[in-house]
């Protein structure tokens, strides 16, 4: 899924709506959101949802 598309599904939810990711351990809030860069030729940039410790 890219940017774009993550932004489009999310679009039509509510602003208010908690962002979960799925972990080792269930579900835990997205703590951090990296940028990537591409490494290289051809290499896509990337984005790194990371979930939050504070669990």
């Amino acid at each position: 899924m890219t940017v774009s598309q993550l932004l489009e599904r999310l679009r039509d939810m509510p602003g208010e709506a908690v962002v979960l990711i799925e972990t080792d351990g269930g579900l835990s809030l997205v703590g951090e959101v990296d940028f990537i860069r591409g490494q290289g030729p051809g290499a896509p940039s990337e984005v790194v949802l990371s979930p939050s410790m504070a669990e």
